[in-house]
């Protein structure tokens, strides 16, 4: 079995954009239990070129990043991301789980926010364009907040498939860029919402699928919406078999937003299990 890999570099746990500092402080040693896994695979995140950044952000964007002490980790956390996509697509690992210090899905054109910098999916995408042509992607967002600067991307975007929970709802006419409202739902019914994306990925059958997870929705983390781990558990299996009935198990995930260390090492940790499991 090809290798599950994780990407992750020292400085996510001295300094980091999403939590200032503490969020992943259980880490690097918290991978020790995973090392049982024969399939586990530690990759240090490169950094992300700056020719990459400018074929997706304005000039002005990158030089608000280099400004922004605060977005430190930001290279590092894109080029994880970047790397990730290109070794899974071209076969050298099975999936892949990509830890961060700074976010990506508020990053757009010309405006970062939301403690987020560069625009870690879409930079990642472009590379695997750049190098292969016309790939196309599903990427399911289940941060608590709108991946608004992602849909900003790929709002024209035909090659690709944007299904986001957040806290609104909308669905464009090709049916190609979704929100759905988790305000009011049960657990269960959160989870029947990655169900339909499961679905609708079938359908549009890309080449590769993103999952752009956030624990600020678990309770007691800053988004909290009432999710536990058990929830996460159950979307990564949701999210793997559609993976593997697609697209040869092409399957990316993306850690976004979250502040609490404890929720941050067992939410992680049970997401990577799962990814490691035949």
């Amino acid at each position: 079995m090809k290798p599950t890999g994780v990407f992750y570099h020292i400085s996510f746990s001295r300094r980091s954009y999403l939590t200032v500092g503490t969020r992943l402080k259980d880490f690097p040693e918290a991978f020790e239990e995973l090392k049982s896994f024969e399939n586990f695979k530690l990759i240090e995140c490169p950094e992300v070129s700056e020719e990459l950044i400018l074929k997706v952000h304005d000039p002005e964007l990158l030089e608000g990043v280099k400004a922004d002490p605060l977005c430190s980790t930001a290279w590092h956390s894109a080029g994880g991301v970047v790397k990730a996509t290109e070794m899974v697509y071209e076969g050298e690992l099975r999936n892949a789980f990509c830890y961060i210090g700074a976010g990506g899905h508020h990053s757009g054109k010309r405006i970062f926010w939301g403690y987020c910098c560069f625009n870690d999916v879409i930079l990642a995408m472009r590379n695997l364009r750049d190098k292969y042509g016309d790939v196309k992607f599903a990427i399911v967002d289940t941060d608590a907040h709108h991946g608004d600067g992602t849909r900003e991307l790929v709002k024209d975007d035909d090659k690709v498939l944007h299904y986001c929970i957040c806290a609104s709802d909308y669905e464009s006419p090709d049916g190609l860029k979704i929100d759905r409202s988790y305000i009011g739902l049960s657990r269960k019914e959160y989870v029947d919402l990655v169900r339909e994306f499961a679905d609708r990925a079938e359908k549009f059958s890309p080449d590769l699928i993103f999952w752009y997870f956030g624990h600020d929705t678990h309770v007691g983390d800053y988004g909290d919406i009432g999710l536990t781990v058990n929830e996460y558990v159950e979307i990564a299996k949701i999210v793997k078999e559609s993976a593997k009935k697609i697209c040869d198990e092409k399957l990316v995930v993306v850690l976004g937003g979250g502040s609490v260390p404890y929720i941050a090492k067992i939410s992680t940790l049970s997401i990577i299990k799962e990814l490691l499991k035949p």
